[in-house]
């Protein structure tokens, strides 16, 4: 059976058509109020961006949802986990520094109306183990204890391309968005005796050592000490690497390191794996997703930079499967034209028809297809979908205030109007050719 997706698209020309109004009544339409009971506590999964992105979804559309749950008698706290050391200015490995940066980015309590819980703790060790017997490369999982605690969750993703994953829907945001630092280590393949990051390729002869211009960089990139750096060259001890990708995104251009044959393709396909772990911290029915497909550019919110969209917004989808929810958007992409001087033009996979996000985003041309793939070979979903496209609720649904601003205005007009009672000093009449 087809897996339901409910659709609205990107344009919006009144009230009601706001991207923040069309998330909440597909909300309401999709089914996703059947989530959430009186009492329940909601994780709102999200990525609240990194450091200097300016592509992360934008807090009203996270506080619309926010309001939603709450009214239902939700409890909703906003949350997301630490990540690796994967880049040199990354301002998200620790809960404090996340919280800085989700700050800076317009995620607060205030803004949000709710607590903001960074869910793995300190520094991601906060979590919670899970069988995964299913699993196609891992057979456990560690989830952040908060999300894994919590009664329901609403995922909100922002779909774009990955430079690992080479999709970053709503399974990458459960699947990696949910794992603790543990956990990631984990999907990443951390220590794996064939596709760890510690089996890499490496060419010392290729570095240039400290006349290099990264080289300060690679002598602080690894935190367990496992590579130094002298006046004509680089040391590495693979005992010392746990795969924490802190020399892979680095030293890909350069040489120095090979990554292991199948890596990639593996950590997409363990993605899909860590994602049905953290469905199996929920009840069935007690997860659903939002996939907000705008600003979908070739990488993810995860860098302190974004590019330009390599294709249009197409709009907001609904669901309770992520597999369906992130195959929808993959076909909707493909069916539109690239934008001009994206780097999906750039790379040559601009046409309507041409899939994007293998060439456009993913660093070594891995299928797009993989998560999907997996995620529907594991249980975690189907990609046969059912789109259902839903029209615009009343405008009065969207309300934010009781009373008419005409009859709000006139009370506050008693006690003294900005209208000057004579009129305001103009000329009569003006040239109009003047003007044209």
């Amino acid at each position: 059976m087809p897996s339901k997706v409910y659709f609205m698209h990107a344009r919006a020309m009144n009230f009601e058509t706001s991207l923040a109004a069309k998330a909440v009544w597909l909300f309401e339409q999709g089914g996703l109020e059947q989530c959430i009971e009186k009492g329940d506590t909601v994780a709102v999964k999200l990525h609240m961006g990194e450091y200097f992105n300016t592509s992360y979804l934008r807090p009203v559309l996270v506080r619309a949802i926010v309001d939603k749950i709450k009214s239902l008698g939700g409890k909703p706290f906003v949350t997301d986990t630490t990540t690796l050391p994967y880049h040199e200015y990354v301002n998200r490995v620790t809960a404090k520094d996340y919280l800085h940066t989700a700050a800076m980015n317009g995620f607060a309590p205030q803004t949000m109306g709710c607590p903001i819980i960074i869910a793995d703790g300190a520094i991601g060790t906060d979590d919670v183990r899970i069988d995964l017997p299913e699993g196609f490369i891992l057979l456990e999982q560690y989830i952040a204890r908060e999300i894994a605690d919590a009664d329901a969750m609403i995922v909100l993703t922002h779909f774009k391309g990955h430079p690992i994953a080479t999709i970053g829907g709503s399974i990458k945001n459960i699947g990696v968005g949910c794992a603790s630092k543990r956990g990631k280590y984990n999907l990443h393949l951390g220590g794996h005796p064939k596709y760890g990051l510690q089996n890499s390729i490496f060419r010392p002869k290729l570095c240039k050592g400290l006349k290099c211009k990264k080289a300060k960089y690679c002598m602080n990139a690894c935190p367990e000490g496992a590579i130094t750096l002298t006046e004509d060259g680089i040391e590495w001890d693979r005992e010392l690497c746990v795969g924490c990708t802190c020399h892979m995104l680095k030293t890909l251009s350069c040489g120095v390191f090979t990554i292991p044959d199948g890596y990639f393709e593996v950590t997409s396909a363990a993605i899909a794996d860590s994602a049905l772990a953290c469905m199996k911290t929920k009840e069935k029915g007690k997860v659903g997703f939002i996939n907000f497909a705008i600003d979908i550019t070739p990488w993810c919110d995860c860098v302190p930079w974004a590019d330009v969209p390599m294709i249009p917004n197409l709009g907001v989808c609904v669901s309770f499967d992520p597999v369906a929810i992130d195959a929808m958007c993959v076909d909707m992409a493909t069916a539109v034209a690239a934008i001009p001087n994206s780097q999906a033009d750039e790379y040559g996979v601009g046409k309507a028809g041409d899939e994007k996000f293998q060439t456009g985003s993913s660093l070594m041309g891995i299928s797009t297809e993989i998560q999907l793939k997996i995620g529907e070979r594991i249980g975690l979903g189907t990609r046969n979908y059912e789109k259902i496209e839903i029209e615009p609720g009343p405008p009065e649904h969207f309300k934010f205030r009781e009373m008419p601003l005409g009859a709000y205005m006139a009370k506050l007009y008693k006690n003294g109007h900005p209208y000057p009672k004579g009129g305001f000093k103009r000329r009569n009449e003006v040239d109009l050719s003047l003007l044209r």
